[in-house]
């Protein structure tokens, strides 16, 4: 699909708080030929009440009051070159944002949007943005501390959607993009990851974080039932 131009909502839930100062929503979107893909909004609120939207998309009205009701938007993430579908549209309704992306997905990104930053510091010592480490700055990662515990937000590094019947799900599975339990399918590894071993450091790194209680994907269910042994377990896979 082409990056919409104009506020266009497609079929999406309600905003859902995780933690103190994270909320999410998810949403679902048609991705010829594999069909009906669900994607994930990630909002999390700094100190002084702004607002960093993570992967944006565009919410109907009453979800978008309680958006605002949360904070006010003031930084836009495009996390990955695949997830400027909706970016545009949010910068003209809020052309005050702050637009980042990784340095490498900057040039498609600016395709669709400007791009003021690919590195930003919130001023908030609670919610880090960084680059993923072996992906050539085409990811990107939040780190966000909370009263109870710590969210790390990923954006198409790890997928963790449920197979799914009929042609398009033989598809999916085909490909790696479905599976049993949360993992870097095939075509992202091609794609993303340029150095494993510095990207399965990362990963043990992450799942030693002492207070990891979730992690936040673009594409799939939350990681919230120990995060840290999946997160050692792919990164083991990746350095097998």
């Amino acid at each position: 699909m082409k990056p919409f131009t104009t506020w266009t909502v497609l079929p999406h839930g309600k905003l859902m708080r995780l933690a103190d100062n994270v909320m999410s929503v998810t949403g679902k979107m048609q991705m010829p030929p594999m069909g009906e893909v669900e994607r994930r909004m990630t909002v999390v609120r700094l100190a002084d009440g702004q607002l960093v939207i993570w992967s944006a998309m565009a919410l109907d009205e009453a979800e978008m009051r309680e958006l605002e009701s949360f904070g006010k938007p003031a930084y836009l993430i495009v996390p990955g070159d695949l997830h400027r579908m909706d970016a545009r549209a949010w910068k003209d309704r809020y052309p005050q944002l702050v637009v980042v992306a990784p340095a490498a997905a900057r040039a498609k990104v600016q395709e669709v949007v400007p791009v003021d930053a690919t590195e930003v510091d919130f001023g908030d010592p609670k919610v880090r943005y960084l680059a993923v480490p072996g992906t050539g700055e085409r990811e990107a990662a939040l780190l966000v501390e909370g009263a109870g515990g710590t969210t790390l937000v990923l954006n198409d590094l790890i997928f963790d959607l449920a197979n799914r019947p009929g042609v398009s799900g033989w598809l999916f599975k085909a490909i790696g993009m479905t599976g049993d339990e949360a993992h870097i399918p095939p075509v992202i590894r091609m794609r993303k990851v340029v150095d494993k071993a510095a990207l399965s450091t990362a990963l043990q790194q992450w799942a030693h974080l002492p207070r990891l209680e979730q992690v936040i994907i673009s594409h799939g269910a939350i990681i919230g039932k120990d995060p840290s042994g999946v997160l050692g377990r792919i990164a083991n896979e990746l350095a097998a």
